[in-house]
């Protein structure tokens, strides 16, 4: 999720899109296409997915199926689309089943390259399925994705640093500030510490900021998109985030957020944002350190007003390939990725489950009352057709680097505003 999702995306050119439109166009897959016994390769996207749901998944499918087996196939998120659009456009190459990330969906739905699921939305959830995310697929009244999981970001801290620094946990957005500062000071070792880990490419955290103070990246007006970092209130939000940046985080100022749980099991983090899942990484005893879930503690980012603050709701969806020969076996792997079993593995792992009414299975301990109060106010991105081009060409990495360089926000978000203009329109 990296809604994750921590999504890096790779850039998409005029002509590979051009190419994924042809071959959407002269698919036309039946719902009943292909072999009846195969193997189906599913596309899972970094370690998101509990090896548990990958378990069950490969089993349970194999064992519906006799004779047909299912491989995953895990591909990391940076150049993600890259990857993608040459993989769909070969029937010989395709993979049956793709995991995308929720930002990422429009691009390939609009180039026609994932097979219409439309008649299999109700069987696969229906209204029950995350609203949100189902528009980000649908294009002229045809869905071509349905959710995955869906993950708001919350903070983690080190209970024992905070307490040994004098601090409380922040309520407001200010107190959030000065106490991510207030933990770099009261920990000089190592040079590299953060009171709050925020690496210089990591927009998806950053705009949280940009939205608290009432800012926005794009807006809409008479059907066009144009960029909106340079008004005054996003302009006070990037000036947060280089607070943040220069006197309250020690990660590499053009880095990115990938791997979280590693610079927070080396000691180097008092608080970072990251989706649910990572505490399951933490808890990994061979990843990660177990030991420190006794020193950890979670809260919602907490927004100027006292409110949990609007963070980036990541997440991914799960779409089938147009060129798969296979669309009958991936339309059922789809389906019991859906089904309630499963989604209950990811739940139990911190990730949101795609159905509405599962979102109980959270339980009801503080990582699940922090995941709730953080999705009570979260946002998505623009939902301009175009934003993939602009996420395509790291418009805003660029700007949040610059910006943890000690450049001028204004001067810097005028120029992300005019490359973001000639992208969404």
């Amino acid at each position: 999720m990296r809604n994750r999702k921590t999504l890096a995306i790779a850039a998409v050119t005029a002509t590979a899109l051009l190419g994924l439109s042809a071959c959407g166009d002269d698919s036309e897959a039946s719902p009943d296409a292909g072999p009846d016994k195969a193997d189906i390769r599913v596309w899972l996207n970094g370690a998101d997915t509990p090896q548990a749901a990958r378990d069950w998944l490969k089993t349970t499918f194999e064992k519906d199926h006799p004779g047909s087996t299912l491989t995953i196939e895990e591909q990391q998120w940076e150049g993600l689309v890259e990857r993608l659009t040459t993989a769909l456009s070969s029937e010989s190459e395709t993979p049956d089943v793709v995991e995308v990330g929720n930002t990422q969906a429009p691009t390939f739905t609009e180039a026609g390259a994932f097979s219409d699921l439309s008649d299999q939305l109700g069987d696969l959830g229906g209204d029950d399925l995350l609203p949100g995310f189902v528009d980000g697929a649908t294009v002229d009244g045809a869905t071509y994705a349905v959710p995955y999981y869906a993950g708001s970001k919350y903070v983690f801290y080190r209970k024992d640093l905070l307490e040994a620094a004098g601090l409380e946990v922040p309520t407001t957005m200010a107190e959030f500030v000065d106490a991510a500062v207030a933990l770099k000071k009261a920990n000089p070792e190592p040079a590299n510490f953060s009171g709050f880990w925020l690496p210089g490419q990591d927009w998806r955290n950053g705009v949280a900021f940009l939205w608290d103070a009432g800012g926005d990246l794009a807006t809409e007006d008479g059907g066009a998109w144009t960029g909106s970092l340079s008004s005054p209130e996003s302009i006070a939000g990037l000036e947060t985030v280089q607070t943040l940046f220069q006197d309250a985080s020690g990660a590499a100022k053009d880095g990115n957020e990938a791997d979280p749980w590693t610079p927070y099991c080396n000691n180097e983090i008092g608080m970072m944002s990251a989706p649910g899942w990572v505490k399951g990484q933490i808890e990994d005893p061979e990843a990660g350190c177990p030991d420190m879930i006794e020193k950890t503690g979670v809260f919602a980012l907490p927004g100027s007003d006292g409110s949990p603050a609007p963070v980036l709701l990541g997440g991914s969806d799960i779409a089938v390939s147009a060129k798969s020969p296979n669309q009958a076996l991936a339309q059922d792997a789809v389906a019991l990725m859906l089904s309630d079993d499963y989604q209950t593995i990811l739940a139990e792992n911190g990730l949101t489950p795609a159905k509405t009414s599962l979102a109980t299975l959270l339980g009801d301990d503080e990582y699940a009352a922090a995941t709730i109060a953080a999705a009570s106010n979260a946002k998505l991105t623009p939902a301009a057709s175009g934003w993939a081009k602009v996420e395509g060409a790291r418009v805003l990495e660029d700007l949040f680097v610059d910006l943890a360089k000690g450049g001028d926000p204004a001067e810097l978000a005028q120029a992300a505003d005019e490359q973001m203009d000639a992208q969404l329109g």
